[in-house]
């Protein structure tokens, strides 16, 4: 039995298309019918009911799904124990949000890159909605949420979520700490309508009894951030996503009184019985974001640690001519 048929086939009924499993496995749709029709052939039995556009399989598909399952686990096991089998010497897609992008995402990559040369990537940064879609079709392996995947076939771990704070122009905004009142009196820049940090910036003024004077929404980090410094309002942004930022833009955060709903951050993954490239990814990422939110300032990855400038004695004559 040729196991590309059977991983064909359980592809397609994983993500319950040809087309979606034929964009998986990078093949063409006839090609990828083709390899269907020849397994139906060998196996004597039919696996899709093709009696109209709606995908079905068949009671005989339905019970071979098990069987292609275990072979392909073989399969992979075998290459394994034979040292035959790098899992990580393959094209894995990557998805994520802006806000691990600035955090740590690219940090990590390097690290997967170093350890595992073999590994390609193909990365993609989009909203949560955009990704849940696209890990539903099967057109990612891996993706970064604010939310879960909830499909057939997709496991979801939480990772640690992401603080957020109130960002702004460090030369317009200079008070030590503001009101939820005073911030309600500029203007607000927060992430798309609907999402998680919108609603909850809404919810926060409502739970106050504070109305905002006018809150912007915008998909992007980098434009929020080019907004902020630019003086066009406040921006609600993860702060290890900008934290670097703030000593090489004209960006400060602006501590307030109330405290904003933290972003949840969850990777969601489609296991792939006939390799285990996906499930050691994701125990890397693991492994990183644990550590990376350990850490209080990233040093512990790595990243340097903004040095206070030290002042400098003076004596009293040098002090008499400053003033």
């Amino acid at each position: 039995m040729n196991l590309r048929f059977v991983e064909a086939f359980y592809w397609v009924a994983t993500l319950k298309s040809v087309t979606r499993a034929a964009e998986k496995l990078f093949l063409t749709q006839s090609a990828m019918s083709s390899r269907i029709a020849a397994l139906e052939e060998e196996l004597g039995v039919l696996l899709l009911d093709r009696r109209d556009k709606q995908f079905r399989l068949t009671m005989a598909g339905t019970r071979f799904l098990v069987y292609a399952q275990r072979l392909l686990e073989l399969q992979r096991e075998a290459k394994a124990e034979m040292g035959s089998g790098d899992a990580l010497a393959v094209s894995l897609r990557i998805g994520a949000i802006e806000s691990v992008l600035h955090a740590w995402l690219i940090p990590w990559m390097e690290q997967l890159r170093t350890e595992n040369p073999a590994l390609e990537l193909e990365l993609s940064v989009e909203t949560t909605p955009v990704l849940i879609e696209q890990m539903r079709r099967g057109t990612q392996d891996l993706v970064f949420t604010a939310l879960p995947a909830t499909t057939d076939g997709v496991r979801s771990r939480a990772l640690p979520s992401m603080e957020m704070v109130f960002v702004g122009s460090a030369s317009l905004h200079r008070r030590r700490r503001y009101s939820l009142q005073e911030l309600a009196e500029l203007e607000l820049l927060t992430f798309q309508r609907g999402s998680l940090p919108h609603v909850a910036l809404l919810e926060l003024f409502r739970a106050a009894r504070v109305e905002p004077r006018r809150v912007h929404t915008i998909s992007s980090v980098s434009a929020m951030l080019q907004m902020a410094q630019g003086g066009f309002g406040v921006a609600t942004l993860p702060r290890e996503a900008v934290r670097h930022l703030f000593v090489v833009a004209d960006l400060r955060e602006l501590p307030c009184d109330a405290r904003l709903q933290p972003l949840p951050i969850h990777a969601s993954y489609r296991s792939d019985p006939s390799a285990q490239a996906v499930e050691t990814v994701m125990r890397s990422a693991q492994a990183f974001v644990d550590a990376w939110s350990g850490s209080n300032d990233g040093t512990a990855l790595g990243r340097p640690r903004t040095k206070t400038p030290q002042k400098t004695p003076q004596s009293k004559a040098s002090k008499k001519s400053m003033r």
